[in-house]
Formats: structure tokens, C-alpha cells, sequence
């Protein structure tokens, strides 16, 4: 088993498994977890005061850290689980007419397609999904095939800022401007983004952004957030209603009093946000710019690994490529493709149950048989355990 980097140490990692798929779930460095820890046993100890008087200021303080770190008006953040339960919240909470369309693209995250086809259906809308074409050649490609599919009727548009499946960087920005010059509002699926690039949400300026903090930024599982740009404020519920909807406080606003508490609750891991960005800082000298740039780096030394050892090409520019980095290899047959599976795909259970590799084995696009391997990449990730991955999965490919 190749080893880790040495910045290893700092997480509970498994030193059995080769751990390249730090894009699912994410890791949190143990001093963090022990953070967590404290909070919940000061939980505990006192749980009336912690809620009731308490509570209020641990969430402030996180979100004004959240702020600090992206950019991003303070009170326009609220507390989420993870950014598909963002997702959900926006969706839930707009309303649409009959024959409005709400456009997604053929790299969308599946849970996130679905809550668009549910709010959909509720309405009586309909999903549009552009066709990104994959592999990519430039970055102006996506603009085109996304603003290319937007019509008179198009009311939404949910655009991933790095796609899951392809594990690519999208022009964000710049469809977002010009979404916004066409009275067209964009929900940002953020969910890799903080911790993997820099981020300005202000400067941005989406309608709507949602994003996780367990899966770059490494905080606690269940940490996760959702942005709203001033405007629309006034538009967006919480999931779960509870007090705060009739609430006659007025030191606090709707967006505060609502999100805040929405019935007991671990709030942990958000509380212990401002902890989590300042430990996973002071890790490398740089700080958070360093440990993007390293980790980009590693995935782009990565993929010309699989590359190279592969007989692959290049999906996509280095100009589009941050921690994330997928490779195209042999299609499934039909008989595979018809296996039962613990995790998406044959192969991928035998990198794990053989090999003790933590890859995913994704299929694009959705329908197709057309496989792909992703590697995620963190400061504990070494360069050889991709070599180790090109090694695994060419014996397994060549058995298939």
C-alpha cells in the first residue's frame, strides 16, 4: 500500500486503504473532530442553556467566519446539511406556472436533477437539460451549449460551479452575468467548491448559492450552507417550519429567526466552522491558497498518471481541472453493467474489496454504459497511490 503525505497525520484516516475519494464525503482532521467533540459534551452537560442562550451566538460567529471566507454578506447564510438540502430548500421554497422551464445540463448532480424534476412536476413546469458536451476542449463550450438552451420561458437555472461526475471547474461567472443581464436567476450547486477554489459570492452574484464545508474545507460531516443574494431573501423557508414563523422578535431577522433553530438539532459541526478554517490555514505555509494549489496539482499529476498508464486522453484543459480529475476508461459490458453492486459500479467494488483503493467508478452520462474513474485529491493524497489506482485498474480491466 503506497503511503500517505505526512500532513496524513492530522486525520483518522485508515493507513490500510488508499483514500482518492476525498470528493464524496470529505475528511475532518482529528484535532477538529475533538473541537466538535467539546461542543457537543458543553451540549449535553447544559442542553437549555446551550440552546436557548447560547445557540445564537456559536451560528453567528460561524457565519461570519463562512463570510469571511467567501466573500459573502453574513446575513444572507443559512445553516444547512449539505448542499442538496440546499438544493431542496431553494426549490421548495420558489414558486413556478405551468409551462416554465427550469434548465439543468447533462453534468448535473443526480440527487440535485431530481428535486428539480419534483419541484417540476408539483408545478406543472418542465426540466430542460443542455448537452455539455464531454470531453471538453475549452471552457466556452459550456457557456454556450447552457446559454444556448435558454428560452422566453426559462425561469431557473441550476448550474453546478465543479461537476461531480466529470469533476471539471464550470465558467460560473460568467454564465451567472449573464443570466443575470437576462432577469434569469442562477441556483449555484456549490457543493465541491468552498476549500477547492476561491470563492466571492458577493462579487459573484447568484440568486442563490449552496455549498458544502465537510468536503473541501473539512469541517464535520452535516456542515453545509446555503447563500441568498439580498433580493431574494424574502423567497426562501426553511425545509422545516417551526417557532420561528410566527416569531414577533425583532432584533433578528426573518432569514435568522427561521434557519436558526428549526427544532433540536446537532449544530456541532457549523459552530466549530471558524476552529476548522483557521486549523486547516495554519497546516501548510500559504494557507488556504497553498493547499489549493497543492491539491490541484496533485490531480493534475494524477490524471496524467491514469493518462499515461491508461492509454487515455486528456477529458478536459488543465484550465478547467482544480482537486477533481476524471479518466475515461473501458465501457461496461451489458453483463456488468447488470451485477449487482455495493457501491456504483462492479469495478469499483473490486478496487475496494482486492486492491484496498476508495475510488469512484462513475458512469457518463446517465443511461450510457461509458465509464469513467475520479480522483480527488487532499493534502494527505501522494501522487503513488494514483500510481497504485493505474496499477489496480489495469490488471482489472485487462481480467474484464
Amino acid at each position: 500500500m503506497p503511503p500517505y503525505s505526512p500532513l496524513a497525520s492530522h486525520f483518522g484516516l485508515d493507513t490500510g486503504i488508499a483514500f482518492l475519494n476525498h470528493g464524496s464525503f470529505g475528511a475532518c482532521p482529528t484535532e477538529i473532530v475533538e473541537r466538535q467533540n467539546e461542543i457537543r459534551a458543553r451540549m449535553e452537560r447544559e442542553p437549555i442553556r446551550f440552546f436557548v442562550e447560547d445557540l445564537e451566538g456559536l451560528l453567528d460567529e460561524a457565519r461570519f467566519a463562512l463570510g469571511r471566507f467567501m466573500n459573502a454578506d453574513p446575513e444572507g447564510i443559512v445553516r444547512v446539511t449539505n448542499a442538496t438540502e440546499g438544493v431542496n430548500t431553494v426549490l421548495r421554497s420558489l414558486r413556478f406556472e405551468p409551462g416554465d422551464e427550469l434548465l439543468t445540463n447533462s453534468h448535473e448532480y443526480n440527487a440535485c436533477n431530481n428535486a428539480l424534476e419534483f419541484a417540476a412536476e408539483r408545478s406543472g413546469a418542465r426540466v430542460v437539460s443542455a448537452d455539455v458536451s464531454w470531453p471538453l476542449k475549452r471552457a466556452e463550450q459550456v457557456v454556450q451549449a447552457v446559454l444556448g438552451a435558454v428560452t422566453a420561458r426559462t425561469r431557473l437555472v441550476l448550474i453546478s460551479h465543479v461537476t461531480s461526475p466529470t469533476g471539471v471547474v464550470f465558467p460560473v461567472a460568467e454564465i451567472v452575468r449573464e443570466l443575470n443581464v437576462r432577469g434569469i436567476d442562477a441556483l449555484v450547486d456549490g457543493a465541491h467548491a468552498p476549500g477547492m477554489v476561491p470563492l466571492d459570492l458577493d462579487g459573484l452574484d447568484a440568486a442563490y448559492y449552496a455549498g458544502n464545508c465537510h468536503k473541501w474545507m473539512c469541517a464535520p460531516k452535516g456542515t453545509a450552507f446555503v447563500w441568498i443574494r439580498k433580493d431574494r431573501r424574502d423567497r426562501v423557508r426553511p425545509l422545516t417550519i417551526s417557532h420561528g414563523a410566527n416569531s414577533t422578535r425583532t432584533d433578528r431577522s426573518r432569514l435568522r429567526l427561521e434557519f436558526d433553530y428549526t427544532g433540536t438539532a446537532d449544530v456541532s459541526g457549523f459552530v466549530v466552522l471558524p476552529q476548522s478554517i483557521r486549523f486547516m490555514e495554519s497546516m501548510v505555509s500559504g494557507g488556504w491558497a497553498e493547499i489549493m494549489r497543492r491539491n490541484r496539482e496533485l490531480a493534475l499529476r494524477g490524471r496524467e498518471v491514469l493518462c499515461r498508464e491508461l492509454g487515455a486522453t486528456m477529458p478536459a484543459p488543465e484550465s478547467m481541472i482544480a482537486s477533481l480529475a476524471s479518466v475515461a476508461i473501458a465501457d461496461r459490458t451489458a453483463a456488468e453493467a447488470a451485477m449487482p453492486t455495493k457501491y456504483h459500479d462492479a469495478l469499483q467494488d473490486r478496487l475496494i474489496e482486492r486492491w484496498g483503493i476508495q475510488a469512484p467508478i462513475v458512469v457518463h452520462p446517465r443511461g450510457s454504459n461509458r465509464r469513467m474513474v475520479r480522483i480527488a485529491m487532499q493534502v494527505y493524497n501522494t501522487v503513488e497511490q494514483v500510481e497504485y489506482l493505474a496499477r489496480a485498474l489495469r490488471e482489472e480491466l485487462g481480467r474484464e
